[in-house]
């Protein structure tokens, strides 16, 4: 049991729980979103991730309780350490298997249920979402959370600005009095264009995918509805523990019994508890490159410019580079997305077809799907500098306390040089210090491992020899991540 000694540390009952979904991965986003790291943990909109932005919208203070994040055994790093970045205290949940947005987001309502009480309301938001106002969101979760508090299960409609065919819409039934919010008549799935036209003139709301319930009314609808679903997570959060890095793991096995289903389809298109707040406040999903100009800050010419580029007599355009310098001469309405290994350029409106592009490129050319030149790792990153027959060139970065794992090769030996910062180095048993301008050789089949034990990043290039250079060539014997 998981409840009994988190009650007794809740002193914060009356506020609401924000529940986070970090554990979708996309391409849609591709070159710079990849199945590695995709959209929620980059930088898109601000100078903080989408999943940073996230959670600074409902921050612990007044309203908000800390977090729950629903993530998934990849991307649990991620979501850990980019919430320590801005100070949020968060409590990561992992999700044994990908089961749809319905077991993850009932897991999540089913803790704050036994950790703060059924009556405690819970705010569900995706992690890669933009709102570009969030005083008016943090007024418009207010107003969701008078009607919640009567028994409703709240979702966000957004005022339509446009006839979008990338979204689903919500038609309104009553309003409720002396509130803005209505009864929901009916959702409606993504339109084509003259139905979208059609929706937008009628009074239709986008629907933005995010709710806002008492945590003990949605469990008890999913047991209406899906008891199956409601049974199998029921079992997981009861047999959940803490894992010594902090991670709260559902028990696997029943959680992978729950049946796949959105809560859309497993909930919210079902129950008769649902009420719809009308939102204005600059939100977007960010399906697609061409959201990202039309919310991106744009010269005198409708250019939006990320990163080094130089644009000559080019209008309405979105080019971004995280890496080279990117320059267009004579462009209008394209989109042009550099990084470091891959180039994307396309008409703004084809933003759409990057999915067939993607499905295109996983034949061919894989690792450009997946991941980027620059890995992360729990303890800091890893990035490909040069490769060629029988040896390979790699920069490492561990932040401060970031330890590898106690592991060795049976294909190739190492040679690490330290650029910046000291390195702790454990090799056969003994263990001794690397400063900057020094160096150390791994001999094949030798038993290592790196630690940075001091205040500042450490640096260091790694050069592989070996007949297999492939990251398989790992065999972990202690690891404090849990990896072995």
């Amino acid at each position: 049991m998981i409840n009994e000694a988190l009650k007794a540390n809740v002193a914060t009952m009356g506020k609401i729980v924000s529940v986070v979904l970090a554990g979708g991965s996309g391409t849609r986003l591709w070159p710079l979103s990849r199945n590695s790291l995709p959209k929620q943990f980059l930088p898109l909109a601000s100078r903080h991730t989408l999943y940073q932005d996230t959670l600074l919208r409902c921050a612990p203070g007044t309203v908000f309780d800390a977090p729950v994040v629903v993530t998934n055994e990849e991307f649990r790093f991620f979501a850990q350490r980019q919430a320590r970045e801005i100070g949020v205290d968060a409590t990561v949940m992992l999700e044994p298997a990908r089961r749809d947005s319905a077991p993850a987001l009932l897991a999540a309502a089913r803790y704050v249920a036994e950790t703060h009480g059924p009556e405690t309301l819970v705010l569900a938001l995706a992690s890669d979402h933009v709102v570009q106002d969030t005083a008016a969101f943090q007024d418009v979760v207010q107003l969701g959370a008078k009607i919640a508090r009567l028994g409703r299960i709240v979702t966000f409609g957004i005022a339509p600005t446009e006839p979008r065919t990338s979204y689903g819409y919500i038609r309104l039934g009553r309003q409720f009095d002396a509130f803005g919010a209505y009864e929901i008549d009916s959702f409606v799935e993504k339109p084509d264009h003259a139905t979208a036209e059609h929706y937008v003139q009628a009074g239709y709301l986008w629907n933005s995918g995010n709710f806002l319930f008492p945590a003990g009314l949605l469990l008890e609808e999913a047991e209406r509805y899906e008891p199956a679903i409601s049974a199998a997570v029921a079992s997981a959060v009861e047999n959940a523990k803490f894992d010594i890095v902090g991670f709260l793991r559902l028990d696997p096995a029943a959680f992978k019994s729950a049946p796949a289903k959105s809560i859309d389809f497993a909930v919210m298109e079902r129950t008769r508890l649902a009420a719809v707040v009308r939102g204005s406040f600059g939100w977007s999903d960010v399906g697609a490159w061409d959201a990202l100009h039309e919310i991106g800050a744009k010269d005198e010419r409708g250019n939006v410019t990320v990163g080094p580029v130089q644009m000559l007599d080019s209008s309405n355009s979105y080019v971004r580079s995280d890496g080279p310098l990117v320059t267009t001469i004579g462009i209008e309405g394209l989109s042009v997305i550099a990084t470091d290994d891959a180039v994307l350029v396309m008409p703004s409106d084809r933003s759409q077809d990057v999915k067939h592009l993607v499905n295109l490129l996983k034949t061919h050319t894989p690792r450009e799907v997946d991941e980027h030149l620059t890995v992360h790792r729990p303890w800091g990153t890893l990035e490909s500098v040069c490769e060629g027959e029988r040896f390979q060139v790699k920069k490492i970065v561990v932040e401060p306390g970031g330890v590898l794992s106690l592991q060795k090769h049976y294909h190739r030996s190492e040679h690490w040089i330290v650029v910046h910062g000291t390195a702790e180095v454990t090799l056969e048993g003994r263990t001794f210090m690397v400063h900057e301008n020094e160096s150390t050789y791994l001999p094949i089949g030798s038993v290592h491992r790196l630690k940075n034990p001091g205040k500042i990043p450490l640096e260091l290039i790694e050069v592989q020899t070996g007949s297999y250079l492939g990251e398989d060539d790992i065999t972990r014997l202690e690891d404090i991540y849990q990896r072995t």
